[in-house]
């Protein structure tokens, strides 16, 4: 709706331009979610938004569904029609003339009479051939002498609409001045794309003349010669292949009665000059192409030329719609074309995709990391970490009940300072602070009532009381991956990373994966971590780098939590090579079992979260438990965020 002032108010109509101002706008979250469990089940993050764009939302097509709804209208196109309309119609037009001369010569004794049946008995078989054979015949029958007249303007009006769309319409009624008018637009054309073909230095000024004088027959509206020749080469284009779909028969038949076409051989022939000249302006287009239509719907010359355009139009938006071409983007799409061949709503949800892909890109959700590829940015992964944390503590409510005791506990003494508000802080606010804020940017921006926004917000600062140096291990080896374990396990580092860096932001967390070797790295460098073969449980390396990251913070209370499927199969040797081995060699359990002495003399004990019922696997983690003095929990997948970041709150409060 679009609202109009009055004196005595606002009358409202419908929306007739862009966007609907009312339409909800896209839902980034749910977006973001979606693209974010892609990632952590080990796609790319560009991959991730493409499945997203091709999939949809829940209220919006997708590319897949676009796609298949074209496909699907041109097969339609193929599997109702057929190209003999011109045919079939002249053929009944001239059937009907004949019988009706005849008619008209029966009663009628005169030898004359008879010469003429003779004629009409004597006429060649073929459709086209019977036409000019009646060229010159005098007829007696009104109703024949009218058919005839029709033949030559139906082909007239059929050969045109061919090349110039909308004109049969224009042509019903043609008469010689029409008809003359044509052939001297046809030869002024073809005199303008002659004198273009030569590199005239006065084109421009002989288009403009061209359209002053023919511009009705021209409805797109051309600015210059290139652009007529674009419109013209691409109808001339369809025509053409509608020829070449036919069979060698039927297009001798056409070419011969297109001679008869409004009674006027000129128009033919200067019909096939300017199809010359389009070729040769425009070879990129699709002059060899044919189709195979198989239904009983006959279309005319015309409505076989715009049906093929139709399809050549379905091709070039499903390669569109499949964004896979260098450079690919949503903004390539037709939008109006799309509406002409699937209605507006498919414009509607082309257009939300696109917005949706423009908005998440716009918003900073993606960054380009230093070798060009796409990542989630920081900004996404906190989004992403907001949703997981809200998961758990919702299942940790259902659990214990004390969740938020623990956070509030933590909040520690004020130090006199203030800071901006940040999701998840449990802090009092700073009151005047804040107020000064809302009234120093109501100002700037000239309002004259202050209004409270987010961004005013400031929190006391506190310091906390203890700190915790947490490494956190997680088992990256493939049959993770193979037993549906990946993605519970990126969500659970993602919650363990937001609720620390947003709750206990003195607490150190060190991320740690291990699979033949292990490695420390970066909540980004986890999330977009892909899953490949890899033989190996290298337990030993991922405690080593553990002990490492507790050494560095001494001060801090050590929390070591574990996440694995198999018993360690590797170990790490002195010069650093990984050695695998399957039963797993003594030396392996003994390098690992001694890595986890080494942590419990740190003050460290290791909670190992089991996933998989293995007996061996069960028996050597019991092991590590009492050697750490830790323990062991044994949670299903959907449980394993709420079981890390539980035990994590508990040893933290213990």
């Amino acid at each position: 709706m679009t609202a109009v002032p009055f004196p005595d108010g606002y009358s409202y109509g419908p929306w007739h331009d862009g966007p609907d101002p009312l339409a909800p706008p896209a839902d980034l979250r749910d977006a973001l979610d979606e693209i974010g469990r892609e990632v952590m089940a080990g796609s790319s993050p560009r991959s991730a938004l493409e499945e997203l764009l091709r999939r949809g939302t829940e209220r919006t097509a997708g590319l897949d569904e676009l796609t298949r709804r074209l496909w699907q209208r041109r097969s339609q196109i193929q599997r109702r029609n057929n190209l003999n309309g011109t045919l079939q119609e002249v053929q009944r037009l001239l059937q009907e003339a004949l019988d009706a001369e005849r008619r008209e010569l029966f009663p009628d004794p005169d030898d004359e009479a008879r010469f003429r049946e003779a004629q009409l008995d004597a006429l060649p078989s073929g459709t086209a051939a019977a036409v000019n054979e009646l060229a010159n015949y005098d007829w007696r029958s009104e109703q024949g002498r009218e058919n005839y007249q029709r033949i030559r303007d139906l082909l007239g009006q059929e050969l045109m609409e061919s090349r110039f769309q909308g004109m049969k319409q224009a042509l019903q009624n043609a008469g010689p001045e029409d008809v003359e008018r044509i052939n001297e637009m046809l030869s002024d054309l073809n005199d303008l794309l002659a004198a273009h073909a030569q590199g005239a230095e006065d084109v421009q000024q002989r288009f403009e003349d061209f359209m002053s004088q023919h511009g009705e027959f021209f409805p797109e509206n051309p600015r210059n010669v290139e652009e007529l020749i674009d419109a013209l080469a691409e109808r001339s284009a369809a025509a053409q292949r509608m020829l070449n779909s036919m069979s060698a028969e039927q297009r001798a038949e056409l070419a011969e009665l297109t001679q008869q076409a409004f009674g006027d051989p000129r128009l033919a022939q200067q019909l096939s000059q300017l199809d010359a000249q389009l070729r040769a302006a425009r070879p990129g287009e699709d002059w060899t192409g044919s189709e195979r239509f198989r239904g009983k719907n006959p279309l005319g010359m015309g409505e076989g030329a715009q049906a093929m355009a139709d399809l050549a139009e379905l091709d070039a938006l499903a390669e569109q719609l499949s964004q896979s071409y260098p450079g690919a983007s949503l903004e390539d799409i037709d939008l109006e074309a799309l509406e002409r061949q699937l209605g507006k709503d498919a414009g509607v949800d082309a257009r939300r995709l696109s917005e949706l892909e423009r908005e998440l890109r716009r918003q900073g959700l993606f960054e380009r990391a230093a070798d060009g590829t796409l990542r989630l940015s920081p900004k996404a992964l906190r989004r992403l970490g907001e949703t997981a944390l809200a998961d758990i503590v919702n299942a940790l409510r259902g659990k214990t009940g004390d969740r938020e005791t623990e956070s509030a506990g933590a909040a520690g003494e004020p130090t006199g300072a203030s800071r901006p508000w940040r999701f998840g802080d449990m802090q009092p606010w700073d009151v005047p602070r804040t107020i000064r804020n809302a009234v120093l940017r109501s100002v700037s921006v000239g309002e004259r009532a202050v209004r409270l926004d987010v961004e005013d917000v400031e929190v006391v600062e506190t310091e906390h009381r203890s700190r915790a140096a947490v490494a956190l291990l997680v088992d990256t080896s493939w049959s993770m991956v193979q037993e549906g374990r990946w993605l519970p396990m990126k969500r659970t580092a993602l919650a363990l990373h937001q609720l620390i860096s947003t709750r206990f932001r003195n607490d150190a967390l060190q991320l740690v994966t291990f699979g033949r070797y292990a490695q420390s790295v970066e909540l980004p460098e986890l999330i977009g971590l892909e899953g490949a073969w890899e033989q190996g449980t290298n337990a030993h390396h991922g405690l080593l780098l553990a002990g490492q990251h507790l050494r560095r913070h001494p001060d801090a209370q050590p929390v070591v939590l574990m996440v694995t499927d198999g018993e360690p199969t590797a170990h790490l040797e002195p010069d650093g090579e990984a050695v695998f081995d399957y039963p797993p060699q003594p030396r392996t359990l003994h390098k690992t079992l001694s890595e986890v002495d080494r942590l419990a003399k740190l003050g460290a004990s290791v909670t190992v979260f089991r996933l998989g019922d293995d007996p061996r696997l069960t028996a050597f983690v019991d092991l590590i438990a009492r050697r750490s003095g830790g323990r062991v929990v044994a949670p299903d997948l959907d449980g394993l965020g709420a079981a890390v970041v539980g035990d994590y709150l508990r040893t933290r409060r213990r």
